[in-house]
């Protein structure tokens, strides 16, 4: 059995920004990695959009650096994942997955969320090999400007990554597996008066085309003719969704309807149970970029701190 003040479960951007406030504060955290250490950002090859690398970073390598950062203020981190938690008593109960039980005075959830892909073994490869498969514009857009993307989905946020593509790319088309969109009216409309963005409706994906390296092209159904088709493209952008890693807590924390952690109190990272905070995209179905789940790592560590001043 372990005690610690602080328990930090997940280890992207928000659970190392936690860790390093909170062992900066004398909390000396303990922190499990999880299933995917470094989180989303491990499956992105370039970051040129964080503050403070002039000349970019990879993500694996950013997360890389936030880790030993976190070490070096002493917090303890640990491989392997909670796989259950009782938020019931004012000591909070977690066990990892190898039997550990911990109590924890405070936990900071920084799970993160995971992008929905359509799981085809050519679309996995690409993603892989970070040749042109990519489930965030905002992120990724920038490296496809002046050329030809794709994008699949039919949400409101499938409809606002299109269009921020349509402003760097020459041509973007856009894959809706139904004869309409699930998006908002407004958005829907935004992507149908948008010159460059062509829609095609009915369609799914057979296979994402490449060199085994890069991206070149996408093979297409017409779900109701059966016909194919090729369109080339660079980019191959997938925006069907994300899943928050939230399932464990749904008995104690209360989530939205699709998962996603509800905050207790607006502009803290407070949840309904006292001495548990939320921070990154465990709560964040809005913005979703590593600079915003820094931040809320920050603000967790600062309320998780707060919070135990106030009991002494």
């Amino acid at each position: 059995m372990v005690h610690t003040k602080c328990l930090i479960i997940g280890s992207g951007p928000a659970g190392y920004t936690a860790a390093i406030y909170a062992a900066r504060a004398e909390m000396k955290p303990l922190l499990y990695e999880g299933l995917q250490p470094g989180g989303q950002l491990t499956t992105t090859n370039e970051v040129e959009n964080f503050p403070g690398y002039p000349q970019g970073v990879t993500g694996p390598e950013m997360m890389i650096q936030l880790r030993e950062q976190a070490l070096r203020f002493e917090t303890d981190v640990r491989s392997g994942f909670i796989s259950k938690v009782d938020f019931s008593r004012t000591i909070h109960t977690c066990w990892a997955e190898d039997g550990t039980e911990i109590h924890a005075e405070t936990v900071i959830i920084a799970t993160g969320a995971s992008a929905k892909y359509l799981g085809l073994p050519s679309e996995q490869h690409y993603l892989q090999t970070g040749g042109g498969v990519s489930a965030c514009a905002v992120c990724d857009g920038f490296f496809y400007r002046g050329q030809e993307t794709v994008i699949v989905g039919a949400g409101d946020s499938a409809c606002e990554e299109a269009h921020y593509l349509s402003k760097l790319c020459t041509k973007v088309t856009m894959l809706v597996r139904k004869d309409d969109f699930r998006a908002s009216k407004i958005m829907a409309d935004r992507v149908k008066k948008t010159a460059n963005i062509e829609i095609l409706y009915n369609t799914e994906t057979v296979e994402v085309l490449g060199d085994g390296q890069v991206v070149t092209g996408a093979l297409v159904k017409n779900n109701v003719t059966n016909e194919e088709r090729t369109i080339p493209c660079t980019g191959f952008f997938v925006a069907i969704g994300h899943t928050p890693n939230t399932a464990i807590f749904k008995d104690f924390i209360h989530l939205d309807e699709t998962g996603y952690i509800q905050y207790a109190q607006p502009g803290t990272s407070k949840t309904n149970v006292p001495g548990v905070f939320v921070s990154g995209d465990a709560a964040d179905k809005t913005y979703r970029q590593a600079i915003t789940a820094a931040g809320t790592g920050c603000m967790a560590a600062l309320d998780a701190e707060r919070y135990l001043a106030s009991l002494h």
